[in-house]
């Protein structure tokens, strides 16, 4: 079993909108964790883009400021990226990741391309 399955990528202009989701189980959001979005760009290293902790406390990398919002739902098990106003550079595949008490959980990557 999948700890963690993304889903929400796909093919958008600049400029558009994406949400994308991270659906896990149970256990993984109802302990003390932190969880963010990763994302590789192709001949690049992966790169935290946005992280949240079990307070809702958020952090975000510089170039994602005011475009993207992450959250969290843990009744429903679920962990989002609202991104808007997107640019070609956002291209890339985006993972989900929770890491708590020494162990990191990745899920495999849903796929973002930006057309400029």
């Amino acid at each position: 079993q999948v700890p963690l399955v993304e889903s929400g990528g796909g093919l958008v202009q600049a400029g558009g909108s994406l949400r994308l989701s991270c659906a896990g189980s149970r256990i993984i959001f109802s302990i003390d964790n932190m969880m963010g979005w990763y994302r590789q760009a192709p001949g690049k290293q992966r790169e935290l883009v946005a992280s949240i902790d079990s307070g809702s406390n958020t952090n975000y990398a510089n170039s994602v400021k005011g475009r993207f919002t992450i959250s969290r739902d843990n009744a429903k098990n679920t962990l989002y990226l609202q991104m808007n106003s997107l640019k070609p550079e956002d291209t890339a595949v985006y993972y989900c990741n929770s890491y708590s008490y020494g162990i990191n959980y990745w899920g495999k990557g849903t796929l973002v391309t930006v057309s400029s």
